[in-house]
């Protein structure tokens, strides 16, 4: 699978609806959820659900972005992929529009670059695969790859049916503004 360029035609700021658009376009304005349990959305980070049919016998590591033992959790943990020599990482958010996953978008993004840097393939999944393993997917895309939160989450909904909640895509939306801000004050200092 080829990368997307970090490059962007498309660099003005965005808003809910254009997120929305992004998401549903694909399948003429409705939300679809994905018929797969993961698909591979960049080179080696595939974006999945809690099923079992996870490809642990080539993944190397699993961000389990749903971590915790209620229903509304997957019950995972490293001692579960120990043998298996998986390097494991759980994030306990809940899909809810009013909880603040942007505190967890960095050490994520630094997860799965650890893991793509040392040849590493890298699962992040949480119940469905659409919200909470997406938003971070997305996140790892604008911190590591500099991309512009549209063109993450097109590359990301190009390959898997993706829905994050309104709440995560506005704090997508605050990760874009300040992203572009350090890289107009870097450009502004060079």
């Amino acid at each position: 699978m080829a990368s997307a360029t970090p490059e962007s035609e498309d660099a003005a700021e965005c808003g809910l609806e254009e997120l929305d658009d992004i998401i549903t376009q694909p399948a003429g304005g409705m939300t679809m959820l994905p018929n797969t349990a993961y698909d591979e959305v960049y080179d080696n980070l595939l974006v999945g659900d809690e099923s079992d049919a996870a490809p642990t016998a080539w993944v190397t590591h699993i961000l389990n972005a749903a971590h915790g033992v209620d229903i509304h959790h997957v019950n995972t943990n490293e001692d579960m992929y120990r043998k298996l020599k998986v390097t494991f990482k759980g994030i306990e958010a809940i899909d809810h529009m009013s909880f603040n996953l942007y505190p967890f978008f960095q050490e994520s993004a630094d997860f799965i670059e650890k893991a793509l840097d040392n040849g590493g393939k890298v699962l992040v999944h949480c119940i469905q695969g659409v919200s909470r393993s997406a938003t971070l997917a997305v996140a790892f895309l604008m911190l590591k790859r500099h991309m512009t939160v549209k063109d993450a989450l097109r590359l990301v909904r190009s390959h898997r049916e993706v829905c994050p909640n309104t709440g995560f895509q506005q704090q997508l939306i605050k990760l874009d503004s300040q992203l572009r801000l350090q890289r107009h004050d870097k450009l502004q200092t060079e």
